[in-house]
């Protein structure tokens, strides 16, 4: 005789709610974020008979509401922290702010996050791109054979990290 799991009831608020407070003690979210992630487990679990889409949608809502009111849900905290991460990780600015409009914060949100990484930083694409070159082992961090195809490699390494050509050489030539 098979082992078999029992099937899956439909999603309820009550399900959202836990599913809702596991998630976010795993992983920092955006508002937007969140509330796709409820969407997937609605999905993935389906709805009751006679629940439909637009309750599921005032649940979600009602559940973001609340995690907003307690603190845990904030997009310009979440955004800050984020833009921060990605800029020690060596992304410039413009794929920061690509990257939190893809996890559901707000332009001008983002925009703000991305604007303040220069308070920090005199110039935070730059700090980015040496941070990236030290990671990947481009340029003064990698080998000491310097040669013209090992300087083209580095260089579309770069480009394909988002960088300018005028950012890469700055940082392969070991301008300041």
């Amino acid at each position: 005789m098979k082992n078999r799991a029992a099937p899956r009831r439909p999603a309820n608020e009550a399900y959202l709610e836990r599913a809702a407070a596991h998630y976010l003690a795993r992983f920092a979210s955006s508002v937007g974020n969140f509330k796709d992630v409820l969407w997937r487990k609605v999905d993935r679990r389906g709805l009751a008979d006679g629940v439909d889409r637009a309750t599921a949608q005032q649940w979600i809502d009602a559940i973001a509401g609340r995690f907003i009111a307690l603190g845990l849900l904030n997009d310009e905290v979440f955004a800050q922290a984020r833009a921060g991460s990605l800029l020690r990780r060596g992304k410039p600015r413009r794929m920061i702010q690509s990257a939190l409009l893809a996890k559901g914060v707000a332009a001008d949100v983002a925009a703000d996050a991305v604007a303040s990484l220069s308070e920090h930083s005199g110039d935070p694409d730059f700090d980015a791109a040496v941070g990236f070159a030290r990671r990947k082992r481009l340029g003064p961090y990698g080998l000491p054979a310097a040669s013209d195809d090992r300087r083209r490699k580095d260089l579309a390494a770069f480009a394909r990290a988002g960088f300018s050509y005028q950012m890469a050489r700055r940082v392969l030539d070991g301008l300041e």
